[in-house]
């Protein structure tokens, strides 16, 4: 079986309100069509919450209540219930939030049809570098849950770019290069260790990286680092990188050989995000990676046994429906 770690549905009243592609709605339509592929599992989530993923004047998706939350996460969690072979979902978070919307998102990540925390790489125009990121990190590692980094709605890398094609393809893609960037750079991955951080679109430009994240750690033309700064790493952010998760949700075969180069062969994870992609565009995927020339070890890894790895125990077993059992005890909890 292949697992797609990167998919998006939408609940009806989300498609009530914004634009988007109708088939963020046809759930049934996704399983069928990502099984006709031999894709049995998705991971699905929102990355703006119960908000629109199309820029809309007026609409913040950081505004949004808990009670509008708790009806995102009602619904992914009756859907991922209704099909426990083919789906399991991400729990939305706010890494600004808050320490309620924190301790809400933690609620939510206990139940087991979800399986890690969607949140974005930019938030209102903020990376996760500074210290106000700290409680973000730490709920992470408390929850010991995979953190998916996706890019938002309205990317800071985005800023200047008003065509929504460009802010899809460039700003979002730049968005993801960065704010994973400043995950390494802001050192979480040293005071969390056991932290385990996805990136969507393979990574963004990361495999271009590695040196230019250490010329910004110690820039060898300011004789070290310039300010008062100082680094939370004590050694140089390339030697992090293989400790990073990315999907393969990218067009470029040369993209894929680059990820598997920087983070690895067992650090890169089949994703496509589909939808609202169309299933023609997973099938592509899947060609590209039949395709690449690597061991058929590293394919079967990028295909399943990664995704099993990363997410563990909460994947389950395809051939079975979550437990009732696990379910009840989850619920009994809030």
């Amino acid at each position: 079986m292949t697992i797609d770690v990167h998919g998006h549905l939408s609940p009806p009243e989300s498609l009530r309100r914004f634009p988007m592609p109708p088939r963020l709605g046809d759930v049934t339509g996704m399983i069928e069509a990502k099984l006709a592929l031999g894709v049995s599992m998705t991971v699905i989530g929102s990355p703006v919450g119960a908000g629109a993923m199309v820029p809309i004047p007026g609409v913040d998706n950081y505004a949004q209540s808990e009670d509008q939350l708790r009806g995102l996460h009602e619904w992914l969690a009756s859907v991922v219930a209704d099909h426990p072979q083919h789906l399991r979902s991400y729990v939305y978070v706010n890494p600004f939030g808050g320490d309620a919307h924190l301790a809400n998102a933690a609620e939510w990540a206990r139940q087991p049809e979800f399986v890690g925390v969607i949140a974005n790489s930019s938030i209102s125009g903020r990376y996760l570098l500074g210290p106000e990121a700290d409680a973000f990190f730490g709920f992470l590692a408390e929850l010991d849950l995979p953190l998916f980094l996706h890019p938002p709605a309205s990317p800071a890398a985005g800023t200047g770019l008003q065509d929504l094609p460009l802010i899809e393809q460039l700003g979002r893609f730049c968005d993801i290069t960065i704010g994973l960037a400043c995950c390494v750079l802001g050192g979480w991955l040293e005071k969390y260790p056991s932290l385990r951080i996805l990136a969507s679109a393979g990574g963004g430009a990361l495999g271009l990286l590695p040196e230019k994240l250490d010329q910004a750690w110690a820039p060898a033309h300011w004789g070290g680092r310039p300010g008062a700064v100082e680094s939370p790493l004590p050694r140089p952010p390339s030697s992090y990188l293989d400790r990073i998760w990315v999907d393969t949700a990218t067009p470029s075969p040369a993209a894929l050989t680059l990820a598997l180069a920087t983070v690895g062969p067992r650090r890169v994870v089949f994703g496509t995000d589909s939808p609202p992609l169309p299933p023609e565009s997973v099938g592509g995927l899947l060609k590209t990676i039949g395709d690449a020339a690597i061991p058929a070890q590293t394919r079967d890894g990028v295909l399943a046994g990664n995704a099993r790895e990363l997410f563990g125990a909460r994947l389950g077993d395809p051939s079975a429906a979550i437990p009732a059992a696990v379910g009840e005890t989850a619920r009994s909890d809030q």
